[in-house]
């Protein structure tokens, strides 16, 4: 059977599995051009998380004077979550309910399809912004897009820089492509990942100082004459501001910020500029309050030395708006910030939520706040998952989800120009995302025709809208989306390095540094590397919760290693194990991110900052925290 892993990850692994006497074996499918034939460790581990016995088999629902769940039949379930929504509607309105989806399951029915009910129902939507979002803002503001280059083009090019990107954890198959063209490899970030481990040249700069190490790369690149004169006259709109802008800089000051010898500086621009580096721009350092300027800065480099989409970001290869249904809207959408989702519940405008293909309890930022406001305010939760996660326990009903080996689907990703085609293997437990919606719909007296077609209807019409065929899919597995012919969707047209875009919502025109300073030592939260943000941690049963400390840093607190220490500031605290290490900066501590509390008794989200960059779409700044640290 051909299968897709649909993790929220950049691969989007193609897969062919079997059942064999009742288990389930699985393979990279080895005619894939990008994910060719192997599995990173956790799609490995997959049929563990399929078979686990910790998979929900029959709906919860919450016995209210005794605080504890019962096992129930599902129409019992369905029914009580019917008449509770129609109850929420007649009595607080339709925008007082809003349905809480993510990417913890990325097939294109199994995401959007549901939001069809939500649509016809008139109710709040999200308004992502808790992954790349300020990095989607500026790169729309310089490209007029996010998407970047194919990396199929990578067989082309000698360069490839990993701007805060772990890319080896993170994007396996992707640094396995671009080892297998030979290109070199650099690294810019704040912490010695195993990927600068693994490359070529290592930039360690200081937190927060990505624009400003951007901005002095550029300004040896343009006074040395090292950039593309031609592309820049033809592709660019605003060089001549942007290059007196540049004189401002002072590289002196450059280096002193961001730890990098100037030396070290100009030997990037010139060997970059001649090599012509494409730069995989990451999510994490775009999740800070300087996270949008961060990336306008960097984004510039490609086009100075000649590249008309030199960064890879994000990749949207087909139209998907079939299956999510927003023409059953009838009125206007209310969107809420999900990084505002507590506050919104606070003032009282959200008394129903519905959740599924996330685990916010586990992946918002500012746990304490979260929890406090579902219980205080009387918000009716029902969670749609695989297994009793953290939100789940805060939920009055839970309705088992099934697996993607479970149903049919198919998926794109947000790297590469391949979509694939999911299978079900066999069925076990649970029911999926779309088969819920129908019973929903069908237990509210719905009888519209489009809350009710079969997945592979809906695959077959969205597939049909992007000129694809079904029938094709069924072949091999997969097939690419062929890039159309691309422009810049800025207002002048071109690459703006004078963005007209961030000037009309208030921003300079030009990227900025703004220094941030904290008190005590900044929290990084980035994934684990076998985890995807919440997902496979009851499954796998192998995390690592350590606190990651500078040894100087440790040594002016008198903690050594393993000592246990307990980090606090004003959201929270939490109580660790300390791991001193040389890879991490001065300044700087590392948690990794959304473990389940419900088995660890804690995560870095107790800790992390709920503030949002509101000029770059209301984003997450996870990564603007400050903690403190003492031995215990």
């Amino acid at each position: 059977m051909f299968s897709v892993c649909m993790r929220d990850c950049y691969d989007t692994c193609a897969i062919i599995s079997e059942l064999r006497d009742g288990k389930l074996f699985v393979k990279g499918n080895p005619d894939h051009p990008i994910t060719r034939g192997f599995l990173c460790p956790k799609g490995a581990l997959l049929p563990k998380w399929f078979h686990s016995e910790e998979r929900l088999k029959k709906p919860l629902m919450r016995e209210m004077l005794k605080d504890k769940f019962k096992e129930v039949e599902w129409d019992e379930a369905i029914k009580a979550v019917a008449d509770k929504l129609k109850e929420t509607i007649e009595n607080y309105g339709s925008e007082s309910v809003l349905v809480y989806n993510y990417a913890g399951d990325r097939g294109v029915v199994n995401y959007a399809f549901p939001l069809r009910l939500f649509h016809y129902l008139n109710t709040a939507m999200l308004d992502y912004g808790i992954c790349d979002r300020a990095g989607q803002e500026a790169l729309k503001d310089v490209y007029g897009t996010a998407v970047g280059m194919d990396p199929e083009d990578l067989k082309n090019q000698k360069l490839i820089v990993y701007w805060g990107i772990n890319a080896f954890w993170t994007n396996l198959h992707g640094f396995m492509f671009a080892k297998k063209y030979n290109l070199e490899k650099w690294v810019v970030d704040v912490v010695k990942t195993e990927t600068a481990k693994k490359s070529e040249k290592f930039f360690q700069i200081r937190p927060n100082t990505d624009a400003l190490f951007a901005l002095g790369i550029a300004k040896v690149i343009v006074e040395n004459e090292l950039y593309d004169k031609d592309f820049v006259r033809e592709n660019v709109y605003g060089f001549e501001e942007f290059t007196e802008y540049l004189k401002k800089i002072n590289l002196d000051f450059v280096s002193e910020e961001t730890g990098i010898g100037r030396k070290r500086i100009e030997e990037f621009a010139f060997e970059y500029s001649e090599k012509r580096g494409v730069i995989h721009i990451g999510y994490g350092f775009q999740r800070s309050l300087n996270g949008g300027e961060a990336v306008r800065a960097v984004s510039i480099l490609p086009a100075l030395v000649g590249h008309k989409f030199g960064f890879i970001y994000d990749m949207k290869t087909i139209d998907k708006s079939y299956a999510e249904g927003a023409f059953l809207r009838t009125k206007p959408v209310k969107r809420v910030p999900q990084m505002k989702l507590a506050e919104y519940i606070e003032n009282g405008e959200i008394k129903f939520l519905y959740i599924y293909n996330a685990n916010p309890l586990a992946s918002l930022p500012n746990q304490n706040r979260l929890r406090s406001a579902i219980i205080e305010n009387d918000v009716f939760v029902v969670t749609h998952d695989i297994f009793l996660t953290d939100t789940a326990l805060y939920s009055h009903v839970v309705l088992p989800a099934n697996t993607f080996f479970e149903r049919f689907d198919i998926a794109d990703s947000y790297y590469h120009r391949y979509v694939a085609l999911n299978e079900p293997v066999t069925r076990l437990y649970g029911k999926s995302n779309s088969e819920v919606t129908r019973m929903l719909a069908k237990a509210m007296g719905i009888e519209n025709p489009y809350l009710y077609e079969s997945d592979e209807e809906v695959v077959r019409k969205v597939l049909e809208m992007n000129g694809l065929s079904l029938k094709e899919l069924k072949k091999k597995g997969f097939v690419k989306v062929e890039a159309k012919e691309r422009k810049y969707g800025t207002p002048s047209g071109k690459i703006e390095f004078y963005s007209q875009r961030a000037l009309k919502r208030g921003l300079s025109p030009f990227p900025e540094y703004k220094p941030l300073k904290g008190k005590g030592l900044q929290l990084l939260s980035p994934t684990w590397k076998l985890t995807i943000t919440s997902q496979y941690h009851n499954t796998y049963n192998i995390i690592d919760p350590h606190l990651y400390i500078n040894p100087r840093d440790a040594k002016v607190r008198g903690i050594k290693e393993n000592d246990e220490v307990e980090v606090f500031n004003e959201y929270g605290k939490i109580k660790t194990v300390a791991k001193i290490s040389e890879d991490v900066p001065e300044g700087v501590v590392i948690l990794y991110k959304a473990f389940w509390v419900r088995l660890l008794g804690w995560n870095v989200n107790f800790l992390t900052s709920d503030e949002t960059v509101e000029k770059y779409g209301n984003a997450s700044a996870f990564h603007s925290t400050w903690v403190e640290v003492k031995k215990v």
